[in-house]
């Protein structure tokens, strides 16, 4: 009776837990650029798929495109799947341009919400001229990849070359009806639930040729949420957020440096420039733009030791303007720091660093109050008569004196210079 009791309950846990034999429809809601934390996060949910053996994967895409390489490995992922997957651009609105247009031509269900819109998938190089014009042989070159690679995918899952080609080639987009109308999108459905019942019992050709039809009639929906670390990446490569915490490193550095011994701004300014860095792993950098912000702040350190009357101050302000707006180099806005973030934040930064250099300036032209320096023009008296060498009163102490005029007891004194033995040397006054 224990085995079989134990068998019974092995069985039920088997079958209640996550992957057990029970199928189920997954999804996943990509509402970001595409980059190597959504491909982290797609290929993920393909595993999942792949062990739980689902019935099918739904990736519902939001998405105004992203990095070539990330595309790539997705769509790698998806064409090698033994779960069919689906692309769902929702929700009303929504889009899937670009790298988006790629991933969404590459799944075996290619699906569109009212609405909606894809394609403008041509390539932007960011290999530049010394104009600063985009370099034509090598756009070119770019450009025919990407079409061969859209007529490939196009191809393989039957859906219209031309149009797919045309999006590359020539930055067009489709609306859901105009994509339905060209057969570059399998259906039009106003919800998840709608894309299920029009996919159940419908035959999709598999990227090896194989023919499959779908069995969805009553299968659970999960969706697969984003892990606690993809969330915190996904967080901080948000450039504008990036940026923020580069400035915020550099502030906490150069205020540890300013006031040794402090220890919360060195660490604050440590763990930040550490997440910017990370960040800007995953983002497209342009290293001139990030030196330009540390020359900048170079500028103003040395404007406390540099009497440069103002020329490094403003040398910073534009060093650090100029490389805060060079510093993320993508094409796709979404993946470049917002004007509205950079300027505010530049200027602020700027102001912070010429009001710490003003309060240092201010502190190194003060009069030394402590040690031999602090002594020289201090205010005593003098105890006794003396034409040459004398006792003292000053700061509260009695002091051995000398002077090069006569000084006569009770005579108002000041400080000239304090002599190697510690005596004093005074004049009336």
């Amino acid at each position: 009776m224990k085995k079989l009791f134990a068998l019974i309950l092995g069985l039920l846990i088997i079958i209640s837990w996550p992957g057990g034999l029970q199928a189920k429809i997954l999804t996943v809601t990509v509402n970001a650029p595409i980059h190597p934390v959504t491909a982290e996060f797609i290929l993920k949910a393909l595993e999942i798929a792949r062990e739980e053996q689902a019935k099918l994967l739904i990736i519902k895409l939001n998405t105004p495109g992203g990095l070539d390489s990330s595309m790539r490995e997705i769509i790698e992922g998806i064409v090698n799947s033994p779960v069919p997957v689906a692309a769902y651009i929702s929700p009303y609105g929504a889009r899937a341009a670009s790298a988006g247009f790629f991933i969404s031509v590459a799944c075996d269900v290619f699906a569109m919400a009212p609405g909606t819109s894809t394609g403008a998938a041509h390539p932007v190089s960011i290999t530049l001229t010394g104009e600063g014009q985009q370099d034509k042989t090598m756009e070119e070159k770019v450009t025919h990849d990407a079409a061969s690679y859209i007529r490939t995918l196009a191809e393989k899952r039957g859906r219209n070359v031309q149009m797919a080609e045309d999006a590359v080639r020539k930055s067009l987009s489709y609306t859901e009806q105009e994509a339905l109308k060209g057969k570059v999108i399998d259906l039009v459905a106003n919800s998840e639930a709608e894309l299920i019942q029009a996919l159940d019992g419908r035959q999709i050709k598999r990227f090896d040729g194989r023919i499959e039809q779908l069995q969805l009639k009553e299968q659970p929906v999960v969706e697969v949420p984003m892990t606690f670390r993809q969330k915190l990446l996904m967080t901080i490569t948000n450039p504008n957020l990036a940026y923020i915490l580069l400035m915020i490193g550099l502030l906490g550095i150069y205020f540890e440096f300013a006031n040794p011994g402090a220890v919360l701004p060195g660490v604050i300014g440590g763990i930040s420039l550490l997440l910017a860095f990370f960040s800007f792993q995953i983002l497209p950098i342009n290293y001139v733009g990030l030196l330009l912000i540390i020359l900048g702040t170079v500028m103003f350190i040395l404007e406390v030791k540099v009497h440069s009357y103002g020329a490094l101050t403003m040398g910073g302000i534009i060093s650090l303007l100029l490389g805060s707006i060079m510093l993320i180099r993508s094409p796709i806005p979404e993946l470049r720091p917002s004007l509205r973030y950079i300027i505010p934040v530049a200027l602020g930064v700027s102001l912070v660093f010429i009001f710490l250099v003003y309060l240092v300036i201010k502190v190194h032209t003060k009069r030394t109050l402590t040690g031999r320096e602090g002594m020289v023009g201090e205010i005593g008296k003098a105890l006794t008569s003396f034409d040459q060498e004398g006792k003292v009163f000053v700061h509260g102490e009695i002091w051995q004196a000398v002077a090069d005029e006569p000084i006569n007891r009770g005579d108002k004194i000041q400080v000239v210079e304090v002599k190697n033995n510690l005596t004093l040397k005074v004049k009336k006054i």
